[in-house]
């Protein structure tokens, strides 16, 4: 007999705390959000915003969010599959997807600040808040320059200060349980951030091309290749290696691209059109007035053979449970009510018969 020694006996299941639900799904990093959400004492109902950054297997979601008691509040966001509106039809996950995500979501939030404050009646001692999303434009063009906004100048925070101007706004970076490794497209998504106007405390070595103790020249060269990546050079560059080596690979990998007409030499001008058009209408899409409760069920039913979107595989639709709204509950327990009734009279007439 094989002598097997116990490691984990009893006492130590006794003992066993069960990690949070969402830590266990891999969702969120409980002790980070501790240091990120945490107040100081005397900072009370004083909003801490973060940065949130969540990279799918289909698109990029991008939030700023504050925490209160009662749970999570977005202030603004912006995703991936927006980005076709501005021009961007393939490569929403890429490293230069997320950049733009990120610069429409910062965009996005300067729009917003502006539009609440615009109908707001100004304090005399209060921020002069006015053309919000004026004062904070960011970097006008991206070049991959190191930039934040929350630096200043000693001369330029005492006019700041003097004109009674307000701070840029800060919001630290949420990367949930994602690996910080060098040149990750959630620093992308920073990256475009900050270059739309947002205070996001970071450094330069988070992006692609970072060496330790670089000098001038060579750090000039990492704002170069940081450029190439925002602008979807790294795509582009696979593109005519591609076309080059094996020319079946490029049309099975690119067929997206090639559908949609996009060349690699057209790469980046396709970028800066849609940086440019981001920040000319950073608004939100309008959404469609369609009340689906005032459908009933089966009119609900009937739309979801004709969309593709309900449809199985085998071609056939998929019923799908829709909330009804009151008058339907309504209907549905009178319908039942009748029916038991029915049975119960049909029944009642097979006795006597």
């Amino acid at each position: 007999m094989v002598f097997i020694k116990v490691l984990k006996t009893r006492q130590y299941y006794k003992r066993y705390q069960v990690k949070y639900r969402r830590r266990r799904e891999f969702k969120t990093d409980f002790y980070a959000r501790r240091k990120m959400v945490i107040q100081s004492k005397n900072k009370f109902a004083s909003p801490r915003y973060r940065l949130v950054v969540r990279i799918s297997n289909k698109q990029v979601v991008c939030q700023i969010v504050r925490s209160k008691i009662d749970g999570d509040y977005c202030v603004a966001s912006a995703y991936s599959n927006e980005l076709p509106r501005y021009g961007l039809k393939v490569g929403l996950k890429n490293y230069a997807a997320t950049y733009a995500t990120g610069l429409l979501l910062a965009r996005r939030l300067m729009y917003t600040i502006d539009k609440d404050v615009a109908g707001r009646k100004r304090h005399p001692k209060s921020k002069d808040m006015t053309d919000f999303d004026d004062k904070f434009v960011g970097a006008e063009e991206a070049d991959g320059e190191y930039i934040n906004n929350g630096e200043l100048e000693d001369d330029e925070e005492a006019e700041r200060i003097a004109n009674n101007q307000p701070k840029a706004f800060k919001a630290v970076l949420d990367i949930g349980l994602q690996r910080t490794t060098l040149g990750a497209r959630v620093f992308a998504a920073l990256k475009g951030a900050v270059d739309g106007g947002i205070n996001v405390p970071h450094s330069e070595n988070l992006f692609p091309g970072y060496e330790a103790d670089q000098d001038e020249e060579e750090q000039e060269e990492l704002a170069g290749r940081l450029n190439e990546y925002i602008h979807g050079q790294h795509v582009s560059e696979d593109m005519e290696r591609l076309i080059e080596e094996d020319e079946d690979e490029y049309k099975k990998l690119f067929a997206n691209y090639i559908a949609e007409g996009v060349e690699p030499d057209s790469m980046e001008d396709m970028y800066t059109a849609v940086h440019a058009a981001i920040r000319e209408d950073p608004s939100p899409a309008e959404k469609k007035d369609f009340d689906f409760k005032a459908w009933g069920k089966e009119e609900l039913f009937k739309m979801g053979k004709e969309d593709s979107k309900y449809s199985d595989t085998n071609g056939g639709a998929r019923r799908r449970q829709f909330k009804l709204n009151k008058a339907q509950k309504d209907a549905k327990i009178d319908q039942k009510l009748a029916y038991g009734q029915y049975c119960y009279t049909k029944a009642e007439a097979e006795k006597e018969a």
